[in-house]
C-alpha cells in the first residue's frame, strides 16, 4: 500500500504510463526470479524529498520488476539483524539489484 504522501504521484498519468511501458517491457515476468510479476518497485525508496525528482520517481533504471515472493524477501534484505535500515549501498553491495 502507497504512502499517504505517494498517492497522489502513483495515481498520476505519467506513473501509469511508465508503469504500462516497463511491465510490459520485461514481459509481466519478476526480474528476480521469472514468475509472474507483481510489484514495480523503486530501487531507491520514495520518500517526501525525492518523489517529485524524475531521476528518482520516474528512472526506469531505479526500477525492477518483482513477484509477490522476491519483493518481500528485497525488503527483508535491507535490514540489519537489529531491524534498523541499512543505507542503499549496502543493498547494492550484498546484489539486491
Amino acid at each position: 500500500m502507497a504512502q499517504e504522501f505517494a498517492k497522489r504521484f502513483y495515481k498520476s498519468a505519467e506513473w501509469q504510463r511508465l508503469r504500462t511501458w516497463y511491465i510490459r517491457s520485461v514481459f509481466g515476468l519478476c526480474e528476480k526470479c521469472g514468475n509472474p510479476g507483481k510489484i514495480l518497485h523503486h530501487k531507491v525508496f520514495l520518500t517526501p524529498y525525492n518523489i517529485t525528482d524524475p531521476s528518482v520517481s520516474l528512472n526506469p533504471d531505479n526500477l525492477i520488476y518483482l513477484c509477490k515472493d522476491c519483493h518481500e524477501l528485497t525488503h527483508h534484505s535491507r535490514f540489519d539483524a537489529s531491524g534498523r535500515p541499512l543505507p542503499p549501498q549496502v543493498w547494492k553491495d550484498a546484489g539486491t539489484w
